[in-house]
């Protein structure tokens, strides 16, 4: 099977990576039919006239394609201006569509860059649904997900399969450090919950917490707590040694809707290199983890909870590590690149025949 991976996608973004990685490695051929846009510009949804013209003019480009031999066009994260030049070159060739996110979800009800219900929000909510239902599939990251997604589609013409990890750079490697450290990995914005974790650090001063990481809220550390060693950015094939290192792995501990229906990047990279994780218990954690068993889930926005579980990790090395080993084996279940990428083949192998 032959497809094109389509669009103005962000080649380094993990989800488009990893799932170029997972169809190649189930035995699919992958054409990327890619004209570059976004490349470090993923945070300038906003910026204005110059963005407006580059993503024009990357149609422009993308509509010229032919996409020679690909039996389907998949089109990758961020994609949702990309429809409409994947309906044209598809010429009746099937059209899914990977989004990740919603744009209004994002940027209007969990970011807060524009005010709900104006001009902005409404013009993302359009942008949303015309993209969503011009796929002839669209496959979300969790359950909880799809179900926002289909409902602001209006149709239910979706799928799923788990974000996992780019197993080239995350593998099992984790061991019991000798200095417990609770590490936090990502950027800076109201979905992480980076005021849980201050506030949780404050209430466990003898545990030393790093956060590597900026971005919109990172005002929130000029004041940090003593034991918070902040490192503003870390190579992406450097994180595996600093998961590796940690004696536990945050996740996310926002409290908006969204927060609710993702289970981010990190937590199944952390979970692929063996570390111990503990993230917000919310529905689409729950899809995957089991609270005390492949992870410790604390309620969202709760300082209190989080410090009370990275105390237990930090105290009981034996806890450690069997949420490690189990988180592991969650991962390799249920999100290894094997496990997505026959799920991928076997989705987009129905939607061709």
């Amino acid at each position: 099977m032959r497809i094109a991976y389509f669009g103005t996608y962000e080649r380094r973004y993990p989800r488009n990576a990893q799932v170029i990685s997972c169809l190649r490695r189930s035995g699919v051929d992958v054409v990327e039919e890619h004209v570059e846009v976004w490349g470090e510009r993923r945070t300038n949804w906003s910026a204005g006239l110059l963005t407006g013209f580059r993503v024009a003019a990357a149609e422009v480009r993308l509509a010229a394609r032919r996409a020679a031999g690909a039996e389907l066009l998949l089109v990758g994260y961020p994609g949702h201006f990309d429809l409409p030049a994947a309906r044209r070159v598809a010429q009746g060739r099937p059209v899914v569509f990977n989004p990740l996110l919603s744009l209004a979800d994002t940027l209007v009800s969990d970011r807060g860059r524009f005010r709900p219900g104006s001009i902005a929000a409404r013009a993302l909510e359009a942008v949303d649904r015309r993209a969503l239902g011009a796929a002839d599939l669209v496959v979300a990251d969790t359950q909880a997900h799809a179900r926002f997604l289909s409902d602001l589609a209006g149709h239910e013409r979706f799928a799923v399969c788990l974000v996992g990890a780019e197993e080239r750079v995350f593998q099992a490697g984790w061991r019991p450090p000798p200095r417990f450290t609770a590490l936090f990995i990502g950027k800076l914005i109201p979905l992480q919950g980076i005021e849980t974790i201050l506030g949780a650090a404050r209430l466990a001063p003898e545990v030393a917490f790093r956060v590597v990481g900026t971005g919109q809220l990172d005002r929130l550390l000029r004041n940090r707590p003593a034991n918070v060693e902040h490192v503003p950015w870390i190579e992406y094939d450097s994180l595996p040694q600093a998961l590796h290192g940690a004696g536990c792995a945050l996740g996310i501990f926002g409290t908006s809707g969204k927060a609710g229906r993702v289970i981010p990047n990190k937590a199944f990279q952390a979970l692929a290199c063996g570390t111990p994780l503990v993230t917000a218990s919310t529905p689409a954690a729950r899809e995957l983890l089991v609270d005390g068993e492949s992870a410790l889930l604390v309620p969202p926005g709760e300082p209190i909870a989080l410090a009370e579980a990275v105390r237990r990790l930090a105290g009981d090395p034996k806890l450690a590590a069997g949420i490690a080993a189990s988180g592991h084996a969650a991962y390799e279940a249920q999100a290894s690149e094997q496990v997505l990428g026959a799920r991928w083949r076997g989705l987009l192998e129905d939607l061709i025949a």
